[in-house]
């Protein structure tokens, strides 16, 4: 099992990226995905999520509007699509998979590591003020 992400870079103030996260070793379609993200020094924070079947979304509330989470399932891969990035997005992009497929994603504000069946190191998003 394995999730790899990409698409972090340093943006300004406004700016927009595209993450993604490639999966592979599992049955993509089956499961719900995550991202979540780790500023410099500070905790886990969840940011949305995507269920396996129905596709509905779910947004943490600072980035409702400004991110979209989608998947392609064809492909088993990922996408965060970031829009209006500001300083206090700046953090480690981490996509991660529920620990059973089937199940409904994990939507916790302040969720842990064991929350998840698995994660991927990340990618680096730095947006300059």
């Amino acid at each position: 099992v394995r999730l790899v992400e990409s698409g972090g870079k340093l943006v300004q103030t406004g700016g927009s990226l595209r993450l993604s996260c490639e999966a592979s070793g599992f049955t993509f379609s089956d499961y719900a995905m995550s991202w979540v993200r780790q500023p410099l020094g500070g905790d886990l924070e969840w940011v949305a999520s995507i269920s396996a079947g129905d596709g509905n979304t779910f947004y943490l509330d600072s980035v409702k509007g400004r991110f979209t989470i989608s998947r392609d399932n064809a492909n088993n891969t990922l996408y965060l699509q970031m829009n209006s990035l500001k300083p206090e997005d700046a953090a480690v992009y981490h996509c991660a998979r529920t620990k059973r497929p089937r199940t409904p994603p994990v939507v916790t504000i302040t969720p842990s590591w064991m929350d998840f069946g698995t994660w991927g190191r990340g990618t680096q998003v730095t947006v300059s003020s």
